[in-house]
C-alpha cells in the first residue's frame, strides 16, 4: 500500500460524507443560493492565499532540489491556475479583489489554515505535502462524484464551470504529480513518521468537512451574511 493509499483508506468515511453536505448538494443540483456561493468563494479565495504559503514553506524545507522545484511550481500553479476559477466567479458575482481581501476570515477557515501553516513550519517537506493533499484530492473527488451522479451537472450555467474545473483532466494530472510526490517523500520514513502523516491528513480531511459546513451554516441568515460582505 502506498502512502497516499494509506491516507485515503484512513479517511474514506470522512470523504464519503462530502457529497452529502447541503452546500455540495446545492452545487450538484444547481439549487445553491448565489449569496451562499459568494461567501464561500471569498472564504476559499482567502484560504488559497495561506494554502499557497504552505507550498512555499515546503519548498524552503525541501532538501532535494527536485521537490523544491515541485513545491515552487505548485505555488505558481495555484496563484495563476486554480485561482482563475475563483477570479472568474468573483467577476460574475461582482466581487473585487479588494473586497475579498478585506473580508474577515471565518473562524473555521482560520483554524484550518493556521493548522496547515503550523504543520509546515514545525515539520519538513513530507508534513507539508500531507497537509496540502487533502484539499487538492478531495475537490477532484467531489467534482467527479457530482459529474458521475448527475451527468448534466457540468452544463449548469452557473455551477458547471466549478464542476468542470475540478473534474478536468488537467486538474487530475496535477493531482497525480502530488500523489507521486507524497509517496516518494514517505519512502524512507519510519512507521512513527508515517503515522504522523496519516494524523495530519485525517485532521485536514476533517477541516475540509467543517469548511463545507461553514459555507452553508454561516449564511443561513442571508440578510446578515450579505450585509457583512457589503
Amino acid at each position: 500500500m502506498t502512502m497516499t493509499e494509506r491516507l485515503l483508506e484512513a479517511t474514506k468515511e470522512i470523504w464519503a460524507g462530502y457529497n452529502e453536505k447541503p452546500f455540495v448538494k446545492g452545487i450538484a443540483d444547481g439549487s445553491l443560493d448565489h449569496d451562499k456561493f459568494k461567501y464561500y468563494m471569498i472564504q476559499d479565495y482567502l484560504y488559497l492565499i495561506d494554502y499557497t504559503k504552505v507550498f512555499s514553506i515546503g519548498a524552503a524545507k525541501s532538501t532535494d532540489l527536485a521537490f523544491m522545484r515541485l513545491f515552487a511550481g505548485y505555488t505558481h500553479s495555484i496563484l495563476d491556475g486554480e485561482m482563475d476559477i475563483h477570479r472568474a466567479y468573483m467577476e460574475r458575482l461582482g466581487i473585487t479583489r479588494e473586497e475579498a481581501e478585506q473580508t474577515p476570515v471565518a473562524l473555521d477557515n482560520l483554524s484550518y489554515t493556521s493548522y496547515m501553516l503550523r504543520i509546515a513550519y514545525e515539520g519538513g517537506a513530507p508534513e507539508a505535502a500531507a497537509a496540502i493533499l487533502s484539499c487538492a484530492l478531495s475537490y477532484e473527488w467531489i467534482a467527479k462524484k457530482i459529474a458521475a451522479d448527475r451527468p448534466d451537472a457540468d452544463k449548469h450555467p452557473f455551477y458547471g464551470e466549478w464542476i468542470r474545473g475540478y473534474a478536468s483532466e488537467s486538474y487530475h494530472k496535477e493531482n497525480e504529480v502530488l500523489v507521486e510526490w507524497m509517496n516518494r517523500l514517505a519512502e524512507d520514513l519510519s512507521e512513527k513518521q508515517k503515522k504522523h502523516l496519516v494524523d495530519i491528513f485525517v485532521a485536514c480531511s476533517r477541516y475540509e468537512a467543517a469548511f463545507w459546513d461553514m459555507a452553508w451554516e454561516i449564511c443561513l441568515h442571508l440578510t446578515t451574511c450579505v450585509s457583512n460582505m457589503r
